[in-house]
């Protein structure tokens, strides 16, 4: 399953999520990592030291998923600006790109 906006694939499946009472916050595209630390934080009884490779995936994957977001609203906002500029330049011009003001401000010379 495929979400929108995002180039990675959601590889556990909803019925695995609630299996494994992942809170819904905790639900994206790296889940299926998370299922795995979240079983060896309990058999370790949570010692900070313990799974630390499982962490450090899920951690990552988490980082990926963030550094996406940030670019994909980057180019939102340069869109914005793009449009925004363009509509700033066009509300001064006439139908011909400001040829006539200029024509006019020539004749009253």
């Amino acid at each position: 399953m495929k979400v929108e906006g995002s180039s990675k694939k959601m590889i556990a499946t909803q019925a695995e999520m609630v299996e494994n009472k992942v809170h819904i916050p905790y639900r994206d595209q790296c889940a299926h990592l998370l299922i795995p630390l979240n079983k060896c934080r309990q058999a370790e009884f949570y010692l900070p030291w313990k799974c630390e490779i499982e962490r450090h995936s899920y951690e990552k994957c988490e980082y990926k998923l963030v550094m996406e977001r940030m670019l994909q609203m980057q180019k939102i906002l340069e869109e914005e600006a793009k449009l925004k500029q363009a509509g700033k330049q066009g509300e001064g011009l006439d139908s011909f790109g400001g040829y006539l003001m200029f024509v006019t401000c020539l004749g009253e010379i």
